[in-house]
């Protein structure tokens, strides 16, 4: 799991919660046209993932989960959230829920997601973060929530 890098990990999740939704027929507490909501948020979620990875971009730093960090970014969204491409995902992985009917099971994808995100990804990257930058990522640990 080590190399699966967090988009497909978020496409994974977003197709496994269709197909079980559908394939189990899991009551859907959202129906039409009242599921519609989960469009807007899905736009919000994938759009603070860019925002975060387009400032990555811009400053020509690594983007690569996997990967030596190679700057640590503290402008932007980066003020408010340490983690807004996650945060994003997570959020854009509700709005499918909410589109796909809001199910139990669905809401429990996002939750796995969450989980899988909090504890394996961004703990491997707090751990190379605060090894490469030491002090400094301390203190912006400390200005700065994990998810918001």
């Amino acid at each position: 799991m080590k190399k699966l890098l967090p988009p497909v990990l978020f496409l994974i999740f977003i197709i496994a919660m269709g197909l079980m939704c559908w394939s189990i027929s899991a009551t859907h507490l959202l129906v039409f046209p009242f599921n519609l909501i989960g469009l807007p948020i899905i736009s919000a979620g994938l759009m603070l993932a860019m925002t975060g990875k387009q400032l990555f971009k811009k400053l020509e730093t690594n983007i690569m989960t996997f990967d030596e960090p190679t700057m640590l970014v503290t402008e932007g969204i980066y003020q408010y959230t340490r983690n807004p491409m996650y945060l994003g995902f997570t959020i854009a992985m509700l709005g499918f829920s909410m589109l796909m009917g809001a199910s139990v099971v669905s809401l429990l994808m996002v939750v796995i997601f969450l989980f899988i995100t909090d504890r394996w990804y961004i703990s491997f990257e707090e751990q190379m973060m605060h090894t490469k930058f030491g002090k400094d990522y301390e203190e912006y640990c400390r200005k700065v929530r994990r998810w918001i």
